[in-house]
């Protein structure tokens, strides 16, 4: 549930910290992504040292693993999250989030082969499916916007692929390694293209800054512990918890950014139901299997 909480926090924090530092544009919200992520990358080696007592430095046989991960889940994921919320409601990107599950399925079945489909899995991606294109055409979203709504839908489809590849690099090698330092180097990357750009961030001893120590954290934490929880549960057990983190984020995006008319009309509310249901159905077919 901390987990979960953290991650479903995201979305609404993402904009309020726009607004906190006046963020307008796409390489300023690059940097944003940069500094945020290379933050986090260094909590994650911190947090993970402590954990296993001792440094945890990248070796040859981590490099490829690495260079990866933080193309597709760090650089790749968060270009286009970052810039589709930027475009798009806390409660539209929050609900959207809550399709990852469903579409890793589809990415670990169709085309890494880790997986079979069966009926309530198909059923579980077709009700999560239905939630978003009932959020498009009903009026929780204003429209359908392929740099808003559609490019959060494309960081799910990027953040799937590396879940895969994570399956796959951590077969032998340190997950909490692997993680830290790509989020480290793909932060790395989204900071200096939005330099490149022309993005810039004044920092101080602001609010804003606390968001930021907190987007920070959330990645940091919430990785550790669920990393610690996978090594010794089934990934169906805890899995399904995945369904709470749309519902955090819709709760929060209408505290933290007054979208409360959008998050609790009738529309929304149907939308996060299909999606929270379809995460628990994708997922509770593995535990029953």
């Amino acid at each position: 549930m901390l987990c979960c909480t953290l991650w479903g926090s995201a979305a609404p924090f993402i904009k309020w910290g726009y607004k906190l530092f006046n963020i307008e544009g796409v390489p300023s919200v690059l940097m944003f992504a940069g500094i945020r992520f290379m933050l986090a990358g260094l909590l994650v080696i911190l947090f993970g040292s402590l954990l296993q007592k001792k440094v945890l430095i990248a070796k040859k046989e981590n490099i490829q693993g690495i260079c990866t991960l933080a193309l597709f889940q760090t650089a790749g994921q968060y270009f286009f999250y970052y810039i589709g919320l930027s475009h798009t409601s806390g409660v539209n990107g929050s609900i959207i989030s809550g399709t990852s599950a469903f579409i890793s399925l589809l990415v670990a079945s169709l085309i890494f082969h880790y997986e079979k489909i069966t009926i309530r899995k198909a059923v579980g991606c077709f009700i999560g499916f239905l939630g978003i294109l009932f959020m498009n055409i009903s009026g929780a979203s204003a429209n359908f916007s392929l740099n808003g709504e559609g490019f959060v839908l494309m960081s799910q489809l990027c953040g799937s692929i590396s879940a895969a590849f994570i399956k796959k690099f951590t077969q032998n090698q340190n997950a909490v390694l692997l993680s830290g330092y790509q989020f480290t180097l793909g932060g790395i990357l989204l900071a200096i293209i939005g330099f490149l750009m022309g993005g810039r961030i004044s920092f101080g001893w602001s609010l804003g800054l606390l968001v930021l120590i907190h987007l920070a954290l959330v990645s940091a934490i919430a990785y550790t512990i669920w990393g610690l929880l996978l090594s010794v549960n089934p990934v169906s057990k805890i899995g399904v918890y995945m369904c709470v983190t749309p519902i955090i984020g819709v709760i929060l995006s209408s505290i933290v950014l007054h979208e409360s008319n959008q998050a609790f009309q009738l529309s929304s509310l149907i939308a996060l139901l299909l999606v929270s249901l379809s995460v628990f159905l994708v997922n509770k077919e593995t535990q029953t299997d």
